[in-house]
């Protein structure tokens, strides 16, 4: 069966087969959404009173792979480090950047160190959680749910998406920006969200000619399917129109410069994802919650120059985000934060690098932050029972500072129970 629109002529077949692309190497609708609830239920969403009611931003930045907290936020004082890390203490020590009198920063880490000294960077030491898994899947899926238990599906970003956000429907709320498929933290079922692998190839697949088919195509479609097809094809629409004109009116204030040499730096271009992240904050398309991934962290080997490499990429393209939001005047609403599924293990390997271990510390970025170390450094002399260190802050109680203080949402609601208070934000949203 084909049908007539225009001078083309399509069958539903080969439309869905050619699908729908939502940048490079997507490939149909789902691509481009985690998912669009249909019609009717976005009814009901209309009827909620809980969202959340200010225009602050968060952007989450994957380390991907493993972060080595140890060579990240490094202990100057403890003799221990020594003992366990032979070959990697040494360079470690070497340029780090004193934060404190016990603790420095990596010595790539110039623009942190200058937040620092403006009181915008937050280091929550010691965070992970009691029993932890070595493997990246299962404990990447802990981070993003948010339930050690690996009872829960639905991600912890996903779930404020669609409890807290999505009674507007918008579109770009919610954002992956540098990647080819949705982030399991954005993942919920009742939640729309957008992922955009390259702006510039971002649209219909086969251009205006099967955008202009799509409706035909489907206008007979009955009941509640048509509905939901509808729907989304309405959405996707709105999203591209909304990156069309925030391209057309985004000047970036700030050099982003990737990295390309570092073929281990796997999943995506961090520059250019927080470039795009800063374009869809600063023109007002809407965007809440943002994530971008830098894979390349699980330093098995050689991990002296790998890690150093990776933390002054990370550095450069965080100090460019900043300077471009705070030339735009977006500065003040935008909190950036880091994760990684774990660190790696105290006692460095034959090979040069480090196995896969527990605790490591987290940033919080931005103006929005009080700075300062928070949470206790686990203790290099009194490991767990697998020779790993041990967390002192549950990595739920970030995430709760960030719902409450940050964003304004209930985190007992997102995460079913309430954690120990951090402290690390300048004016919190939502008492709690």
């Amino acid at each position: 069966m084909t049908e007539e629109i225009g001078i083309n002529r399509l069958d539903r077949r080969s439309f869905l087969r050619s699908g729908l692309v939502f940048g490079a190497g997507a490939a149909a609708l789902a691509a481009g959404y985690a998912a669009v609830p249909d019609a009717f239920a976005r009814a009901v969403y209309a009827a909620k009173t809980n969202g959340v009611q200010n225009d602050h931003v968060l952007v989450m930045i994957q380390l991907a792979g493993g972060n080595d907290g140890l060579r990240t936020v490094i202990p100057l004082t403890d003799p221990k480090l020594h003992d366990l890390r032979p070959k990697l203490a040494g360079m470690s020590l070497a340029g780090a950047l004193p934060i404190t009198a016990e603790f420095a920063l990596n010595q790539n880490l110039k623009n942190l160190k200058g937040f620092w000294d403006q009181g915008k960077l937050a280091v929550v030491q010691g965070v992970g959680y009691s029993q932890p898994s070595f493997s990246h899947f299962e404990s990447t899926r802990i981070w993003e749910t948010g339930d050690p238990s690996l009872r829960q599906v639905n991600g912890w970003l996903g779930r404020t998406l669609a409890q807290h956000y999505d009674s507007a429907g918008h579109p770009l709320t919610g954002c992956a920006c540098g990647a080819t498929d949705t982030p399991g933290a954005l993942r919920d079922l009742q939640a729309t969200m957008t992922v955009i692998s390259d702006q510039k190839k971002y649209g219909f697949t086969g251009g205006s000619e099967v955008e202009a088919a799509v409706g035909a195509l489907y206008q007979g479609t009955p009941g509640i399917y048509g509905a939901l097809f509808d729907s989304s094809i309405a959405t996707a629409g709105e999203s591209v129109n909304a990156l069309r004109t925030s391209a057309a009116n985004y000047q970036p204030q700030a050099t982003y410069t990737d990295q390309e040499q570092l073929v281990y730096a796997s999943k995506n271009q961090l520059a250019s994802a927080l470039q795009l992240a800063a374009e869809l904050i600063t023109t007002g398309t809407g965007v809440r919650l943002l994530h971008v991934t830098l894979g390349g962290f699980d330093t098995h080997y050689t991990e002296l120059t790998r890690h150093d490499d990776l933390m002054g990429y990370v550095d450069s393209a965080v100090g460019a985000f900043y300077q471009d939001l705070a030339a735009h005047g977006m500065a003040d609403k935008v909190l950036i934060a880091t994760w990684s599924e774990f660190g790696r293990r105290p006692k460095e390997n034959a090979s040069g690098g480090t196995d896969h271990g527990s605790a490591s510390p987290v940033f919080l970025i931005g103006s929005p932050v009080k700075g300062g170390l928070y949470g206790a450094a686990p203790s290099l002399a009194d490991l767990d029972p697998t020779n790993n260190l041990k967390y002192t802050v549950d990595f739920r109680s970030v995430y709760q500072e960030i719902l409450a203080g940050h964003l304004g949402a209930d985190p007992k609601e997102i995460l079913g129970e309430s954690f120990d208070r951090l402290g690390a934000l300048q004016q919190p949203a939502l008492a709690y």
